[in-house]
């Protein structure tokens, strides 16, 4: 048995893994890579091998750095099943096209016309494939493959992957852990523990650094939002991921409300795809956590007095949001700031002084997001320099990834130690320092394996 790590290996994005034995081949995730000027060519290049031998995809959940290249897969022979979680399956649709819209967009304003990496009609034809699963549901994707997913409270429908493998007469448990969030994060389950694994894939993404409690993130969130709008007079913008971290905002902000934290606001949701993805939220309650469910009941049946959350659709509804000289929450994507609306109220509010940007959410190397929060003077946006003179605020409390604590403990659970433990979606040093602690902490064999290595099984 063979494992290959095309992507996720020693950086965050591009999650792929690639599993062969001599009855079956199959990959788990198929995501973009996002940040930097490699980007671009890394996902061009990405799916070199044979496609039309893959017999099945598992996915673990729907953000673009897991799914983002399962069009392109498509557009390259794949025409086989994606086993993912029904709420995923949905989420897809959603994001999958958008994705591929902006491909389109971006392609035809360069002058060179470079092709898009997909077409909508291509993501439209990746989501007809998708086949839903329940947690917990054990199935057979292949005749030597079982299958089971797990709760990963990362996002809506985010999981965890086991599987058993037969081959040469053996059966391999592998388990690939996708995104683990936080435990005690709103909206979402706390992540299931699993106690048995011969190979495990372990993500990293913060497994260098510890987040605040919550109480201590809430506290930090009030604390920017009233300085900003109370005192300074200024807005507040949020780069939000449109799925997952928009939704758990704005569950955030009305706990606050309710508990007299934060005054009345108002709060403009800038992301079509965000109404989208917390409609698919309110389609697929069954997942979220009793917490979320009160609020929304709380929402859907109070009076005035709360705070007005405005879902901005139309880009002449957005553009006008930059006449809002302060008093407002903007929440908008891309949650890295490299594409969407959040560009444009970057651009506005970056130069003034009363205004703060909170990032809640992991920047990549190479983003616009990353170097803002890294403490540039001025950044390049639409061409033009602007200089940054707002508030800067990292709140990694809100973070849907669990911290090294978070993740070491998810490790405890396992019965024994795994044969082998590979660390990835890390960058290089995160991974390095998470394999050591996994090394130092709980005794096992920790391993950081580099980009496109095949390891024998």
């Amino acid at each position: 048995m063979r494992l290959t790590f095309y992507g996720a290996a020693q950086e965050v994005t591009g999650s792929c893994f690639l599993v062969e034995t001599g009855n079956t081949r199959f990959l788990v995730d198929c995501g973009l890579f996002q940040g930097g000027r490699e980007a671009d060519a890394k996902n061009r290049n990405a799916l070199d091998f044979e496609v039309e031998r893959i017999d099945f995809v598992l996915l673990t959940h729907a953000h673009l750095d897991h799914s983002g290249l399962l069009p392109r897969l498509v557009a390259f022979g794949y025409s086989g099943p994606i086993y993912t979680i029904a709420g995923t399956g949905d989420l897809l649709e959603v994001m999958l096209a958008d994705a591929a819209f902006i491909q389109e967009r971006e392609s035809d304003r360069r002058r060179n016309r470079r092709e898009p990496l997909y077409t909508v009609k291509q993501a439209e034809m990746t989501c007809r494939q998708v086949r839903a699963v329940a947690y917990g549901e054990e199935f057979q994707p292949h005749p030597s493959v079982r299958c089971r997913f797990r709760d990963a409270g990362h996002i809506l429908g985010s999981a965890i992957i086991e599987t058993w493998v037969q081959d040469g007469g053996q059966t391999r448990n592998l388990v690939f852990s996708g995104d683990i969030g936080q435990p005690g994060h709103p909206i979402v389950e706390d992540p299931d523990l699993i106690e048995a694994a011969e190979i495990l894939l372990v993500e990293s993404t913060y497994g260098n650094r510890q987040h605040k409690t919550m109480d201590r993130t809430l506290d930090e969130f009030v604390g920017a939002v009233r300085e900003t709008i109370e005192e300074r007079g200024g807005n507040v913008i949020v780069p939000a991921f449109a799925v997952g971290r928009t939704q758990e905002i704005i569950y955030l902000i009305v706990k606050l409300h309710r508990e007299g934290r934060l005054p009345e606001i108002d709060i403009y949701v800038d992301s079509p795809m965000a109404l989208a993805a917390t409609e698919v939220t309110l389609k697929h309650m069954d997942l979220v956590d009793e917490d979320a469910m009160e609020a929304m009941r709380w929402l859907r049946g109070s009076g005035g007095g709360k705070p007005r959350i405005n879902f901005v659709q139309e880009f002449a509804q957005s553009q006008a949001l930059s006449n809002i000289k302060g008093g407002a929450l903007i929440i908008s994507a891309s949650g890295m700031c490299d594409a969407g609306r959040i560009r444009h109220h970057l651009r506005r509010n970056l130069p003034r002084a009363q205004s703060a940007v909170v990032f809640t959410g992991f920047q990549a190397a190479g983003t616009l997001g990353r170097r803002i929060v890294d403490g540039a003077k001025s950044v390049r946006i639409f061409g033009e320099e602007i200089r940054v003179r707002a508030a800067i605020h990292t709140i990694g409390g809100l973070s849907a990834h669990a911290d090294r604590a978070a993740l070491l403990n998810w490790l405890r659970a396992f019965r024994k130690p795994p044969r082998r433990t590979f660390v990835v979606h890390g960058e290089v040093s995160t991974a390095h320092d998470f394999a050591q602690a996994v090394r130092d902490e709980l005794g096992w064999k920790a391993e950081v394996p580099p980009p496109r290595t095949t390891v024998e099984l």
